[in-house]
């Protein structure tokens, strides 16, 4: 059964001018952290609750052409009975899932990971969209330390990459391939550059030995940045050069959008560095934003599981969904930041 068609009407969706993917994605325990700095239980009605916030801030789907739930998620239902996919659909933003199992060492390799989730992948993505998924994201992690990474680890993580994204498009399920060049080391921006560089290309090559059809997957990549223990940070401008300059050098033209993860960066800067590398263009790809917690912290901050600040959380998460939406663009100002945002 062929799903081209399919496939290219959700990759089309999740380009659209204007809008970025919320990743919210976070696992249990990663969640658990969010909700601790919040002070806010983590039970699975406060995380039901909490992602219905999210979707159904008023306009939301004016920034937001995507969303990336947890497997948790996509079986959850808004207080009115409606499923988060069936409320989301009907708002056109195209609901997806985390399919990947999180990280394990990487054998053979002390300090590296590999991704686990492969065992099963194509009968739990039959399920995945039987209850609204539309695409899929794995995430693989390439740590940048003394020695590493091996070309060992990053060739294991693009085979497995490639073969997430070949049973993906088999069932006619977009595939974001996220390999992130983590900045937690020291590492200066020209030693992320290299590292990216040589991720990429690994990435591609594998893509093409399993006959992934680069038409219908999106690529979520770290951005060319300095790990945050460096003592030199770079200026946004040439965060944006380097990140531009790379993905030229190494992304085929035949990829129809990235959608950059925030790694780690403040909401702020995540927003300024996209911003910056729109304003770039025009480049080969669509690119935009799939981000997580530089989307949604000041709404879990402010919201804190309390009832009486529903409406103020929506506030917040409207509000860095249009500083980011106006980043895609190449629109985004420091003046912008001041704006009280109107739900």
């Amino acid at each position: 059964m062929s799903f081209h068609k399919e496939l290219e009407t959700t990759v089309r969706l999740l380009t659209a001018s204007g809008k970025g993917i919320l990743a919210a994605d976070e696992s249990t325990g990663t969640i658990a952290k969010r909700f601790k700095e919040a002070s806010i239980e983590n039970v699975e009605e406060n995380r039901r609750a909490y992602r219905e916030l999210l979707f159904t801030t008023p306009g939301m789907e004016q920034a937001i052409c995507g969303v990336i739930f947890f497997e948790e998620t996509l079986s959850q239902k808004a207080k009115d009975g409606t499923s988060f996919p069936a409320l989301l659909a009907k708002k056109g933003v195209v609901p997806g899932i985390k399919v990947d199992k999180g990280t394990i060492g990487l054998p053979g390799a002390p300090g590296e990971l590999i991704t686990q989730g492969l065992d099963g992948l194509g009968e739990a993505l039959q399920r995945h969209k039987a209850l609204g998924a539309r695409f899929a994201k794995w995430r693989a992690v390439i740590t940048i330390g003394e020695g590493i990474p091996s070309s060992y680890c990053i060739a294991a993580n693009a085979h497995a990459l490639a073969r997430y994204a070949a049973l993906c498009t088999e069932n006619g399920i977009v595939p974001i391939v996220e390999p992130e060049v983590l900045m937690d080391a020291d590492n200066t921006l020209e030693r992320c550059y290299e590292v990216t560089s040589l991720t990429l290309d690994a990435v591609f090559r594998e893509l093409f030995q399993q006959r992934v059809v680069l038409e219908h997957i999106l690529l979520k990549p770290n951005m060319v940045i300095a790990g945050k223990k460096c003592p030199t940070q770079a200026g946004v401008q040439q965060v944006a050069e380097a990140t531009v300059r790379c993905f030229r050098n190494h992304v085929p033209a035949a990829v129809p959008g990235i959608v950059f993860l925030s790694g780690g960066q403040s909401d702020e800067a995540a927003t300024a560095h996209l911003d910056a590398i729109a304003r770039l263009g025009p480049h080969p790809w669509s690119v935009s934003f799939s981000y997580g917690r530089a989307l949604q912290a000041p709404a879990i901050k402010t919201w804190a599981g309390k009832e009486a600040q529903w409406k103020a959380g929506q506030t917040a998460f409207s509000h860095r969904a249009r500083m980011n939406a106006a980043a895609q663009l190449g629109k985004y100002s420091q003046a912008m930041e001041r704006e009280v945002a109107k739900v």
